[in-house]
Order: structure tokens, then sequence, then C-alpha cells
């Protein structure tokens, strides 16, 4: 029977419901753990796995085996994407709030689901205190979400469920991130979602390995290797990476930070096509990575200059770590860096914009949306001198139309517009400026701490329920790119 006459929302349940069981299964990794090593929280993940596949049941097959075909269109791709990364955090709240109430501890509903939304979307902002006596498993679960959400959990479940089928390719659109989303790697969809996949796989195993090495445990080693891969920069440590004091770490978190700020389809097509030098010929990489080494030696050079710092080498380690850690997205923090001279902090979450590629785990505005509005700019200043000139925008060798253009600015308009509304919503609730302005730009930009209130040395747990909300919503937006996530509430989306 044809699903044409279905509703958008009846004809993507099936395809929710899918995702939301393979959701459900990823709770095993944790309640294998905790089982293993006995912490405390062996009911939290049994229950709460259970709950959540029997949903993912209820939605797969709540259309009836009569609509054995469903054909997508262009926008379910779009709604799919929205109802499963606002859906998905509801279902990772249960084993946190099931824990703490067994401990007869306070965790809200809303303090639980922005736990959830900050894991998932890799912004790394955090309600809980006392991390360091949480059960292992909760904690691994927390940092897991970051690398569920890091590389996509829509992207995982193109490369791993057929029923998908020709939906793959809106699916997947839907849920990249950058300014041109139309390239595909290899000729099927799901090929590539598996490639994309086993590249972020592979480095997370290589990174978890030399965390290991580095002095970490292995619990540890793996938690934070997904806040690294991820650019999420929770950790099981209320002092983050200043827990660890080492400087073996660092420079290791500093690698794979790099690493993960860049385009994975791009190590992907150096790794399957054996040619490395790919990688150093991409303009987006060379931008990326030259924009963080040339902030972290400027912040140094500031830090020295100002007498905050006085050793060369250590400044220059923690300038790179703390810089690359922030503009990256990962928001992990080994210092206060508020403490910095104002210059620094300030920059530093401007730079988490702007400083990781499409393709990346990063959020924020993109590289590549950058170098276009920048060639875009020098466009047009040369047709002030040139009016006739034809002067052609590229990027890395290949011509950028012009509705990709247009795409860019649109997208430059929404941010800017939804950073500066949802800034003087928080305002309107008496929260201090600079609280407010940072805690919704890190919260846009995936980011995580800000300043402040919510700077590296506090976190968001001092927020209201509504604020919460805010800046969830702002996490969302913030993954999503925004335009996937606002026309959703537009008519025109609904209208048949």
């Amino acid at each position: 029977m044809s699903s044409s006459h279905l509703t958008p929302v009846r004809r993507v349940m099936p395809l929710l419901g899918a995702i939301v069981m393979v959701f459900a299964l990823t709770m095993a990794v944790p309640m294998g753990v905790s089982l293993f090593i006995h912490d405390g929280a062996e009911r939290a993940f049994p229950l709460a796995m259970v709950v959540t596949f029997l949903a993912g049941v209820a939605f797969r097959f709540g259309l009836g085996r009569r609509y054995f075909k469903i054909e997508l269109h262009n926008r379910d791709g779009i709604l799919l994407v929205g109802l499963a990364w606002t859906l998905l955090p509801v279902f990772a709240t249960i084993p946190l709030l099931v824990y703490f109430r067994q401990q007869g501890m306070p965790l809200t509903f809303t303090q639980a689901y922005f736990e959830a939304v900050s894991g998932l979307t890799t912004t790394g902002a955090t309600v809980l205190t006392g991390l360091d006596a949480l059960p292992g498993s909760i904690n691994l679960w927390r940092c897991m979400l970051q690398w569920l959400g890091g590389m996509g959990i829509l992207v995982l479940a193109v490369a791993i469920l057929p029923m998908l089928g020709a939906g793959s390719s809106l699916i997947f659109r839907a849920e990249a991130t950058g300014p041109m989303k139309d390239n595909k790697l290899t000729p099927r969809i799901t090929e590539t979602a598996k490639g994309l996949w086993s590249v972020y796989a592979g480095l997370s195993m290589a990174c978890a390995l030399a965390y290991w090495w580095g002095g970490m445990t292995p619990l540890d080693a793996v938690i934070h290797m997904f806040a690294t891969l991820s650019l999420g920069g929770l950790s099981s440590h209320d002092a983050s990476f200043a827990y660890f004091n080492s400087a073996t770490l660092e420079w290791i978190a500093i690698v794979f930070m790099s690493l993960a700020s860049c385009n994975f389809a791009l190590y992907f097509v150096a790794f399957s096509k054996r040619q490395p030098m790919r990688v150093w010929q991409d303009a987006e990489w060379r931008a990326t990575i030259g924009l963080l080494i040339a902030s972290s030696v400027a912040v140094a050079a500031l830090l020295l200059a100002k007498g905050t710092m006085h050793d060369p080498w250590e400044t220059l380690r923690v300038s790179l770590f703390n810089v690359i850690s922030i503009a990256s997205t990962t928001g992990f923090s080994s210092v206060d860096y508020t403490l910095w001279p104002v210059f620094a902090p300030i920059f530093m979450i401007m730079l988490s914009g702007v400083a990781t590629s499409a393709g990346s785990t990063g959020a924020g505005i993109k590289m590549a949306r950058m170098v276009i509005l920048f060639k875009q700019a020098r466009r047009e200043m040369k047709r002030l001198v040139h009016p006739r000139a034809v002067i052609p925008v590229t990027l890395g060798g290949h011509l950028v139309e012009g509705s990709t253009i247009s795409s860019v600015l649109g997208f430059m308009l929404i941010y800017g517009g939804t950073i500066t509304s949802l800034t003087m919503v928080l305002l309107l609730t008496d929260m201090e400026f600079d609280t407010a302005f940072s805690a919704v730009v890190a919260c846009v930009n995936n980011m995580g701490p800000g300043l402040n209130e919510v700077g590296p040395a506090g976190n968001y747990a001092g927020l209201s329920a509504f604020q919460s909300w805010v800046c969830c919503v702002a996490m969302l937006l913030g993954r999503l790119e925004m335009i996937s996530f606002l026309v959703l509430f537009t008519p025109g989306f609904w209208r048949k």
C-alpha cells in the first residue's frame, strides 16, 4: 500500500523506531562495564535499555505492516533528524534519573535532559558536580553520548540499517554539516557512512591507546577518548583535564583534538586512495590547522608579554592545549583561562565559531564558510574597481556555486540572529551579560564552558529550569546548523 497519503510524522515513525532501537542497544556498553566493576549503577541501564527498545518497537510497528514501503520525501529527512535529536536525549536521561533516584540525590528531568543534550550535541556543558564520585558506568555513558553524537547517530544508522534504503541520502544530507552537503565519497551513501565511521573508530582506538600509554587508567582513557574525538569535552573529573596534571597527556590531546577538528571525509578519501598528501592539499585543512597553531602562538606571546606566565615552553604547551581545546569546541581546560588577560578568553571563544572544518565533529560556522565569505568579500571589492570582471569564487580548486554562497550568507544571518535573540532571552531572566552571552555562544558552537558563572572554574548547575531549556535549544540549533531545525517551525514545511 502506498504511503503517499500519510502525514510526514507517520512516514518517518518506522525509521525513527529503528534508530531508537539501535540507540537502546548502545546502552549495553555501560551496562556491561557496570556489571563488571560493580559500581552501584547495575540497575540503571537494564531498565533504560528495555524501556528505550520497547519504545523503538512501538514507533517502528505503530503504522502496521500494511505500510511495507515508505517513500521518503525531502522534508521527511529533515523531520526525522529533528525528531531523533530531540527525542533521543529523552531516553538518554533514563539511566541518569534511575541512578540518582536510587541514591536519593536530587536530579530533575530538566537537568538530566540538559546533560543528555549536552552529550549528544558534543557541547560538553554539565550541570553535575562530584563527577569523581559518580560510578564509572554513569561517567562512561555521559561521555559515550558525545562519541555517538560526534559523527552522528543517524549516520551510524545509515551505515548499519538496510531498511533505510533510498531515504539514506536524505537523512545523511539533513544531518551533515557544512555548506556543501551533496558530495558523495562513494557511489552508495551507505558505504560512505560506513567509511566515515571506520575512520572515526580507527582514530578513536588510537586515541584511547595513546591516553592509556600516557598514564590514564583504561576506563579514563576510553572516557576521555570519547570526549576528545567527538570534540565534546565532558570529563569524569570535576577538574577536567587538570586532574591528570600531565604534559604528556596534554600533548596527546592536542594532536587528536586538532585531527578531529578537520574533515573526516578528507581522511577517508586520503586513506582509501592511499594518497596522504590529499590532506595537506586541502585548503580548508590548512586553514583550520594554521589558525589553531597561529592563535595558540599568539596567546602564548600575550601571556609572556603580560607576565602571566614565564617559562616559554610551558607557556606554549598550556596555550596550545587550552586554545585548541576551546577553538575546536572541545572544552577541556587545564587552567582557569578566564584569569588570563581579558583578550585571551574572548578571543578563544570567538575562535570556537570558525576553527573547525565542515565534516568534522565540531560545530559553529565552519572554516569552509569563512573561506567562502572571505573570498566573496574580496570579489566584491575587486568588482568595485573592475565592474565587468568575471571573478569566480573557488574552494579547493572547485567552483563555488552562487546558490552555495547565498546559503552561506543566509546561514550567517541566522547564526548572528540566533545568538542575539537567545542572549536577550537570557538577559530577561536577569542573568549577567557576560554569563548570558558566553553561555549562548558556547552552546550554539557546542563548545561547553563560557565565562563568569559558566566558565571553566564553574558549570551550568546554577541555571534555572527556564535558562537550562534555552541552552538546550541553543545546543540543538548549533548541532543541526539552525536552518535544518528552524525550518520545522515554518508553516510551509507542513503544507502539502
